[in-house]
């Protein structure tokens, strides 16, 4: 406790060794005030303030004072005598006096408590907290979060409970609540790398990663003016990176509800976002810092507050964030269906759900500190976020970003490994980084940086297209280094997904990867990844999405009975007929509710016979086959055996209802992808005034294989490959087929934007 008469002088030194005058009062002044604040002594303690200075060079438990002067502060105690003092006691000083500012101090004495945290060297209790935080505001003459002037008397009831608010916040602020993906990234090397910024180089430690999200998640708290976000939503605009990482990860430690925005949206589709989510802070780095203003000055429903945050550098060192018992229930993301048959909806992914669909697929995929994932996919679907970040980040594998996706970069960053600095083929080191200096000299944009092999890739089906079509352009020379890049022997897993894979895409690459099969898996937002191939090249079967992973139930109920599919029943014994059915999920994978829509929630799932919980009725439809030779790994025999399962497409867009029969459309576009004719395809139902509907097909033309192409001929080749009444009775040619950031079609829109009439299906 400082000396009652001390406080009442009128001078006292500051850091320079200059004298401050106050004015001569019988109640406590601010410099009174901050005694009774924890963590202050920043301002005196020779490491926090190294500037030799007579009060700044004090030892600690040894202050020697200037003649005719008092140390504005008490002596520093000793480790073991430091604490917290209770909130009633800084109350009650508080409520015994008004407090006046002293005249602006010295630039040090603000910024000795503005940057108390993580100096080199600083002794553990000078981590920022409320309580330094609030002081150093007050001693610059303000304080942000509570918007007064010290400049004249301010309310006992309103510095009180703002020194309540700051006592209980004083825990949540310098420690993380003990989630899973936190406990994961503590426990990771905290050397090893967590993320790469792939065109510039810049690395970002896993040591590093907790006391950024710390710092963040305090900012968003103090921008809110909340101790607690529980539940909140939290939206926000930043570029694939390690602030994109930070971003969110700091949502989740403040308990709330994160939701990815794309920055490609227009206004009016970020505007409905916003307004359905009812998110109370909008957070975009510099970049997208005009694209918030844009969507803010839209009518909205609600006011968030706008927050702007800082790009990391990278080169933080290491911390060791405590984690705390906190609960953490409300933390979790919310992101918004494709929309491509309705209205875009949120999905409520708790942390738990989280959580599950990145043990499952760190057990089925083998992701380990080993893999460097190669991230060119946008941030606000589940197969960018879940399955390239959340997973990566729970196992301790790097995170490399190139966004937007560009081919030729693409296979530059995939080769640099095999690439020697002469531009000749290289031998790749034990660590897969080349053991010239891991460059390729021909691209400037990467060069002294050293290049590891990348070890897992997951896209969708047209970057693979994509990239296919790029390399026959490539020169002689990068092509082998490519090829050797993307081979078995250091690309261990090449996963598609999304949407549905053509067999000659499939069948291209494992050519030009020598071998390495793509791994096809099936999932959507509301339930994560839920089927997938095994990691044995004969658990890769074409046109499969395997097996339920680990921790999902599966089950296929007949659309027409509504009768579940028992397994090994799949065919049926009067027809003959493969038995096809929606799929319906249950487990801890699957998502809570949409957000704001019971309605949409009660329709979507359905209660189970058995008592154990409801299932999740996806929309989508499938069969199921015995696959011979497949399911035989005894590594993934928990989960990897049985029949496979096979998607026919959504209920609602993909299966046409024709003369009586049922035609999937994507078994249909498989087939006709697999012409030499055809780029690119869609398969649609058609209006027909005879029939309801008929079997269409939008393509687009290979020009260098043939210039046009006629129904006729369109029918005469598929006449060997399908059955007659799933060959489409419709062809429409065009230049372009328009497709989401997932590389799905809304059927939909296309049909509108294609055929003209109810009529356009009776061409043939």
């Amino acid at each position: 406790m400082p000396d009652p008469k001390a406080l009442g002088r009128e001078s006292a030194p500051t850091t320079h060794g200059a004298t401050v005058q106050y004015p001569r009062r019988r109640t406590h002044h601010l410099t009174g005030f901050l005694s009774f604040i924890p963590h202050t002594h920043a301002l005196t303690h020779p490491t926090c303030n190294p500037t030799p200075t007579a009060a700044a060079t004090r030892s600690e438990g040894n202050h020697s004072q200037l003649p005719g002067s008092v140390p504005p502060f008490p002596p520093i105690p000793t480790p073991s005598q430091r604490r917290v003092p209770d909130p009633p006691l800084i109350i009650t000083q508080l409520l015994t006096t008004h407090i006046y500012s002293p005249p602006p101090p010295t630039p040090m004495l603000a910024s000795g408590l503005r940057n108390v945290a993580r100096r080199p060297g600083c002794c553990c209790c000078c981590r920022i907290s409320p309580f330094s935080a609030f002081a150093a505001a007050a001693v610059a003459g303000t304080t942000a979060t509570a918007g007064f002037n010290l400049s004249r008397p301010v309310s006992r009831s309103f510095v009180a409970a703002r020194a309540l608010q700051s006592a209980r916040m004083a825990s949540t602020t310098t420690s993380l609540p003990r989630i899973p993906l936190f406990e994961a990234i503590s426990r990771h090397d905290p050397e090893s790398t967590a993320v790469i910024h792939s065109l510039s180089g810049r690395r970002f430690k896993y040591g590093e990663l907790l006391g950024d999200v710390r710092r963040t998640r305090n900012k968003l708290l103090d921008s809110a003016g909340k101790s607690d976000l529980n539940g909140e939503r939290i939206a926000f605009l930043v570029e694939n990176s390690y602030d994109y990482v930070v971003t969110l990860l700091a949502a989740f430690a403040a308990r709330s509800i994160a939701v990815p925005l794309s920055p490609a949206f227009p206004a009016a589709e970020l505007q409905y976002i916003l307004n359905q989510s009812e998110a109370s802070l909008l957070v975009s780095s510099a970049k997208f810092a005009a694209k918030a203003k844009e969507v803010l000055a839209t009518e909205l429903l609600s006011s968030p507050t706008q927050v702007e945050l800082q790009k990391h550098l990278g080169g933080s060192v290491h911390e060791q964030v405590e984690l705390d018992d906190s609960v953490a229930d409300g933390a979790g993301m919310m992101l918004y269906t494709s929309g491509t048959t309705n209205r875009p909806k949120g999905v409520l992914l708790p942390q738990s759900v989280l959580t599950a669909q990145s043990k499952s697929l760190i057990e089925a995929w083998n992701y380990t500190p080993a893999d460097h994932l190669l991230h060119v996919l946008p941030l606000h679907h589940i197969h960018g976020t879940v399955n390239a970040v959340l997973t990566p980040l729970l196992s301790g594998s790097t995170i490399e970003f190139m966004f937007p996706f560009n081919a030729d970069a693409v296979w530059k960053r995939l080769a640099a490994p095999y690439v020697t600095s002469s531009g000749t083929n290289g031998t790749n080191g034990t660590n897969g980084v080349n053991g010239v200096n891991g460059t390729n000299s021909t691209n400037g944009t990467h060069k002294n940086i050293a290049k590891e092999k990348i070890t897992f890739f997951t896209v969708v089906p047209t970057v693979y297209s994509r990239l296919l079509a790029t390399h026959k352009l490539l020169p002689l020379d990068p092509a082998e280094p490519t090829r050797e890049a993307v081979s078995p022997r250091n690309m261990r897993l090449a996963i598609s997904g999304s949407a549905a894979l053509p067999t000659p895409i499939k069948e291209a690459w494992k050519t030009l990867s020598k071998g390495n099969v793509l791994l096809e898996r099936y999932g959507m937002t509301e339930v994560g990844m839920a089927l997938s191939c095994g990691l044995d090249f004969a658990d890769r079967v074409d046109g499969s999405v395997g097996w339920p992973l680990p921790g999902v139930e599966a089950r296929l109920v007949d659309m027409d009975t509504g009768s579940v599919i028992p397994l090994g029943e799949d065919v049926d014994p009067k027809s003959g007929r493969e038995r096809s059915g929606e799929i319906q999920l249950r487990g801890p994978t699957i998502f809570k509710e949409y957000w704001r829509n019971p309605e949409a929630t009660a329709k979507e799932f359905v209660e189970g016979e058995d008592g154990k919980g409801k299932w999740f009725k996806t929309g989508d439809v499938a069969v199921r086959r015995p696959v011979p030779n497949a399911g035989l790994n005894a590594a993934q025999a928990s989960w990897a055996k049985g029949d496979m399962y096979f998607i026919q497409g959504r209920k609602s867009a993909d299966i046409i209802k024709t003369g009586g029969e049922k035609v999937s459309a994507l078994e249909v576009e498989r087939e006709l992808l697999s012409l030499p004719e055809v780029a690119e395809a869609a398969v649609v139902s058609v209006p027909s005034g005879k029939w309801g509907s008929k079997v269409g097909a939008v393509v687009i033309l290979n020009t260098d294989v043939v210039p046009h192409w006629s129904p006729m001929a369109m029918r005469r080749a598929l006449r060997d490959r399908l059955v007659n009444y799933k060959i489409p009775q419709v062809l429409k040619v065009v230049d372009h087929i328009p497709r989401n950031a997932m590389g799905k079609i809304n059927k939909k829109q296309l049909v509108q934007a294609v055929f003209e009439d109810q009529f356009s299906g009776d061409e043939l």
